[in-house]
């Protein structure tokens, strides 16, 4: 890389942040002059209790995406983590930490087959990852016979308040935007994923294997799923079979909206996160000014397509 390439690439990056910041920013003060609860305390609480399963998720989703990737099985591995969870806690009496490791080596092994399986073969992981969405959303029913699974306060405290109303759950996705941040941009591996979604060709005749790196993307990809399940479980005090549906598609808004491209080979953690913050900020303050769930849902579609077409123009504009 060049020194030019690469101060754009800087310059690139905090104009992202900037646009981001800026963009949370004026929507906190619309929201706030619009509900005169938005800037309280609940709200603030609600936020952060909703939100963690979506970070985490969203932090897998980047780096999927970066490879040139996309996994569309992430709400229903999901499920089936938290069942597995469940059913060991509630059916074989597991304590909740063997439970949980349990559960979200399940999710793992789910995403490493997706990996697997697309990688292995030369199939597009948006084919592969349609069939894991389904055959992950059977296993869920199977294993809970249709029904929630009630676990009870064993789990709540993942997701009670410890600190100015923050829980675990929010610190500890707080701590994997950290440490994905520092995985992409301070580790061979993440400059390394980040090529292979450049020029995949290149890295290959550069002397580096790019199939087992994709197939550990989806195997942290499912891992990640599983501690969103967890944190999920925590919050509801039961898993629910039908849980995350649909999940995958606000994952992805969030990755798209934090500036990640379709296309692969450019991201960031941190970002995604400004992402979460944005579709989670957005959804509150509509639900609060009391905009309806179909409008909501079209909001929310506008800002994606918006989303996508600002990184078409940017992705131009860098080729110029």
């Amino acid at each position: 890389m060049t020194t030019s390439s690469f101060q754009r690439g800087v310059v690139g990056g905090v104009k992202t942040y900037a646009g981001l910041t800026g963009a949370l920013l004026a929507m906190c003060v619309l929201f706030g002059f619009a509900s005169d609860h938005f800037f309280t305390l609940s709200t603030l609480g609600t936020l952060s209790n909703d939100i963690p399963t979506l970070v985490v998720m969203a932090v897998g989703m980047t780096f999927v995406l970066i490879i040139g990737g996309i996994d569309l099985s992430v709400g229903s591995v999901m499920a089936l983590a938290a069942s597995i969870l469940s059913m060991a806690v509630v059916r074989w009496g597991w304590p909740v930490w063997t439970a949980s490791l349990l559960g979200v080596a399940c999710a793992a092994l789910c995403g490493a087959a997706t990996g697997a399986i697309s990688v292995g073969w030369r199939i597009p992981s948006f084919i592969v990852s349609l069939g894991v969405l389904e055959i992950a959303r059977g296993m869920a029913y199977q294993v809970t016979n249709s029904r929630t699974e009630y676990i009870g306060s064993a789990v709540e405290a993942i997701s009670a308040p410890i600190i100015f109303g923050l829980s675990p759950a929010i610190l500890a996705a707080l701590a994997i935007v950290i440490a994905g941040q520092l995985v992409l941009t301070r580790t061979v591996i993440g400059r390394q994923w980040i090529a292979i979604g450049t020029n995949e060709e290149a890295v290959r005749l550069s002397g580096i294997a790019p199939r087992p790196r994709k197939v550990l993307v989806y195997a942290m990809m499912g891992l990640l799923s599983g501690v969103g399940a967890l944190f999920q479980v925590s919050r509801l005090e039961a898993a629910d079979p039908n849980g995350g549906v649909g999940m995958e598609l606000q994952v992805i808004a969030a990755v798209v909206i934090g500036g990640t491209s379709l296309m692969g080979g450019r991201g960031s953690v941190v970002s995604t996160f400004i992402g979460v913050l944005i579709i989670s900020v957005l959804e509150a303050g509509l639900a609060q000014v009391g905009v309806s769930e179909p409008m909501k849902r079209i909001v929310t579609g506008l800002v994606i397509v918006a989303a996508v077409v600002l990184d078409t123009y940017r992705r131009r504009g860098e080729r110029a």
